[in-house]
């Protein structure tokens, strides 16, 4: 475990090795601290769970949408993914699998393009998961910030564009969890109203 310091809060970590990333990951220890910080992260296991949540897909619907994107998962799986972090069950959803759902819900939102499905990305960055998000639920720019609206979340169109440039553009700015957290409540507010 490493010491963190967060203000005059002491913060411990809990290091471990995760094989479906291959590589380490960094999380808060149990405690009241720890819940307070976690809720600020956005891991790939809470947006499987926004998503299914929002659109009230069951599980055998979420293994579906991969299944769109030419991969099976069990049911099994999808469950453990869906457990709360300090589940013994919970497994973490690899960067891999979101996007493989991602695209599966661009083509259970959009309609499958006819040919090979595109490879998905070894590495998800906020930027590609919004924009994957926003190519799904087929939003101009003036319907994401409506939507962030209903977040109580405020920016410009002009800073809106910046988290869709390529990165190396002068213009380009990264997607941070907070921008991420409140689009997902925002589609929440506007989609999970309607089913």
């Amino acid at each position: 475990m490493q010491n963190w310091q967060a203000g005059n809060t002491s913060l411990l970590w809990t290091i471990r090795y995760n094989p479906v990333q291959h590589g380490y990951v960094k999380r808060p220890h149990c405690g009241t601290t720890a819940s307070l910080y976690q809720d600020l992260l956005m891991t790939n296991n809470d947006i499987l769970r926004r998503i299914r949540y929002t659109f009230d897909f069951n599980d055998s619907k979420m293994a579906a949408l991969f299944g769109l994107a030419d991969h099976q998962v069990t049911v099994t799986q999808i469950s453990c993914w869906l457990k709360k972090d300090d589940d013994p069950s919970y497994q973490e959803c690899s960067d891999t699998w979101l996007a493989i759902f991602l695209n599966g819900l661009i083509n259970h939102k959009r309609g499958r393009k006819e040919g090979p499905q595109p490879e998905p990305e070894q590495r998800l960055t906020n930027n590609m998961i919004f924009r994957k998000l926003k190519i799904a639920l087929d939003l101009k720019s003036e319907d994401v910030l409506a939507i962030m609206d209903l977040a109580n979340f405020r920016m410009s169109k002009h800073e809106l564009s910046a988290f869709f440039r390529r990165p190396g553009h002068k213009h380009y700015r990264d997607c941070k969890d907070q921008i991420l957290r409140n689009f997902l409540k925002g589609v929440q507010l506007k989609y999970r109203a309607n089913i």
